[in-house]
Order: C-alpha cells, then structure tokens, then sequence
C-alpha cells in the first residue's frame, strides 16, 4: 500500500495593501505604478452663507440672436430657430437686417437671402461664406426649397421692396422668415397681422399712427416713432413691446459700417 502524503499548503497570498493607501506611503513612482497619477491642485472650498443665497444669481435667458439692448440694459435676444414656423417683419433699414443676418449665422443658422439687390449682400455674404452652411442669395421668387431641420435650421430673409410677393419659400419649422420694408406700402397691414414679431424703427407721424392702428399700440408708444435714432428699433409681439437699441460690434462696422436708418 502506497503510503499516504500529506500535501503541502500552498503559500498564503497577503492581500497587498489597497492602492489608497500604498499611495498615501509613496511618492512620486507609486502613484503612477498604482495608477491614480498626479495630485492636481487644491483649492480651499468656495462657501456662500445663506443669508447672501438670494444675491446669486445668473443671466441666463432665451437662446438667439442678440439684437440689442434694452432701455435698462438687458440684452434682447430674437430666438430665430424654432421647432414652428415664425414669421418676423422689420419696417427699418438695411443695415438692422445685415447686422442680423451675420448674427443668425454666426449661431449656425443657414441664411437665405432673396433679393433684388444682390449687389448690397454681395460683402455679407463674403464675410459669411457661401455655400450650403452659409449665406445664399437668391433672386425674387427664385428661392429653393432649403431642406431646414433641427440640425440645420434656416432665416430666409426677404429683402424685396416696398411690395414683396407672396413668396414661393414660407415659415415652417426650423425655418423662419424675416421681411424687410424700408416704409410702409399697401401691403405692410397684412403682414403685420400674420407676422409673429414686428420691428419698427424711424418712420413718418402718418406711418407711425398706421402702425399703431394695426398692432393696438398706445398712443404713448408709436408716437416716439418719427424720433428714433438710428439703430433703434420697436419689437412688438402680441404681448410685449420693447425699445431696442442694435449696438455693432467691432467687426460689424468694419463690414456695414455705424448703424443707419437711410440705406
């Protein structure tokens, strides 16, 4: 009978020490060999007592296109890209509607222009970049249809005079569409009434009590119309109104030069 062996215990394994605590030890080399890499640097905690809570605070609002500023100094931001069709009419000049343009796109919007000037977009458009992802310019009633969605939302701009046609290319979602009258003509009640938004900047007495009429302003609010200055402008909606003064920036007067009312 073969004799019996007892078998040998294998060597017992010591748990090594967590890397926590091997770290604490080490220095430099133990911290990268226990992968937890280098201290970064210590901050004392940033603490605010409660009494002073209510005093912080944020400015957060819509997100667009900055506009202008208020009368109390807030920024009025125009939010362009919109899951719905938003129509928007400005009775101003060109330079707003520039300044506008160059500002929609710079928060990736598409700019479509549709015009009978293209001549006076020809350096917007240049600043901009063409192509697809930029600024087109396209001749009246020649406007495509521009494939508008959330990912690549769309302004159309309609720069065509004092009586635009009933245009080919309408709001729909991730597309809005901003019409440019240099003054009031026949056809500005009705696109007042459908407009979503209405800008108005220096116009005539007779014009400003036209606008008045249509949108139901106070007296107190379309009479200060013929006095504005340049690059102030009325935005009304069907709830609020308010005065917004367009301030450019530097690049922008390089490009379109100081704000005009007159093109």
């Amino acid at each position: 009978m073969a004799a019996m062996t007892t078998p040998t215990p294998a060597p017992t394994r010591t748990s090594a020490p967590s890397s926590l605590t091997r770290s604490e030890g080490g220095g430099f080399a133990e911290r990268l060999r226990t992968g937890f890499g280098l201290l970064g640097p210590r901050h004392p905690r940033h603490t605010l007592p409660v009494d002073q809570f209510d005093t912080l605070s944020f400015p957060i609002g819509d997100d667009g296109v900055v506009v202008g500023v208020t009368a109390e100094g807030q920024p009025a931001v125009l939010g362009v890209n919109r899951p719905t069709p938003y129509d928007v009419l400005l009775i101003g000049g060109l330079w707003t509607a520039q300044v506008l343009a160059l500002r929609a796109a710079a928060t990736g919007a598409r700019v479509a222009v549709e015009t009978g000037r293209a001549q006076h977009w020809a350096q917007v458009v240049q600043a901009v970049g063409g192509g697809q992802s930029g600024m087109t310019v396209h001749d009246v009633g020649r406007v495509p249809p521009l494939g508008a969605s959330a990912g690549s939302p769309v302004l159309v701009i309609r720069d065509c005079g004092m009586r635009p046609p009933r245009g080919r290319v309408v709001s729909a979602p991730w597309q809005s569409v901003l019409t440019l009258l240099p003054y009031l003509s026949p056809v500005a009640p009705r696109l007042m009434r459908q407009a979503r938004l209405v800008g108005v900047q220096r116009v005539s007495p007779d014009e400003a009590a036209e606008v008045g009429r249509v949108i139901g302003l106070p007296r107190a609010e379309y009479e200060p119309l013929p006095t504005l200055g340049d690059g102030v402008t009325l935005w009304c909606t069907d709830g609020d109104r308010q005065y917004v003064v367009t301030q450019p920036t530097d690049a922008e007067i390089g490009l379109l030069g100081v704000a005009r009312r007159m093109d």
